[in-house]
């Protein structure tokens, strides 16, 4: 079993200040950490971008074998050769005191118009998104739904939201992830997930 050398004690930060505060923040950093050989780095300079935790969910309905995922504009794929609108799962942060089950039923019902009964999550993973410069998590749930109960267009005009539920079939969304064709990581890992849960999933939610 796999047990990390070092732990947060074996850094030594020596200057810490945040640099911008805006949608993200972005602190610079002076540290140094313990060496797998004895001893101490020396003094790395380092920008970390701060966000707060994160919740994705993938819907699944077990008695048709689709997915309920959701379309929407994003900024860091503007210069993707097939555009900046992404396929992905219903996320969000957890910005408040919420668990991050409650923001998962929330999140459902703002971006999907999903009703999820919390007990019926079942988690997919809990992952540091981009740990070589960014403290972001993301807790991935599955969740069972009715398909023939979503569809449209969601999300809050406050917040910019302009969100489109797609429902594909686990085979079709399995082909374009074999195919290179979905660019969004949390999406991918879970449809792998799904690929080796679903006869469980259908045995358990199917009616």
């Amino acid at each position: 079993m796999y047990k990390p050398t070092f732990k947060r004690a074996d850094v030594r930060i020596t200057h810490q200040e945040t640099v911008y505060h805006g949608f993200y923040q972005v602190q610079k950093l002076n540290l140094q950490h313990r060496l797998f050989n004895g001893g101490w780095s020396k003094e790395l300079h380092r920008e970390l971008v701060v966000r707060l935790p994160a919740v994705a969910v993938l819907m699944y309905d077990a008695n048709t074998d689709e997915v309920a995922l959701i379309e929407q504009f994003r900024v860091g794929a503007m210069a993707h050769k097939d555009g900046p609108w992404q396929l992905e799962m219903v996320a969000g942060m957890i910005d408040t005191q919420e668990t991050s089950e409650q923001v998962a039923v929330r999140e459902c019902k703002e971006e999907s118009g999903a009703i999820i009964n919390p007990r019926e999550l079942e988690v997919v993973c809990k992952y540091l998104v981009t740990p070589g410069g960014s403290n972001e998590s993301l807790d991935i749930y599955c969740a069972p739904v009715d398909v023939s109960q979503l569809g449209g267009v969601h999300g809050l005009p406050t917040e910019g939201e302009d969100i489109r539920v797609q429902i594909m079939k686990r085979q079709i969304i399995w082909q374009m992830l074999e195919q290179g064709r979905l660019t969004n990581a949390a999406t991918i890992i879970a449809i792998q997930w799904l690929q080796l849960h679903y006869p469980r999933l259908q045995s358990q939610w199917g009616s």
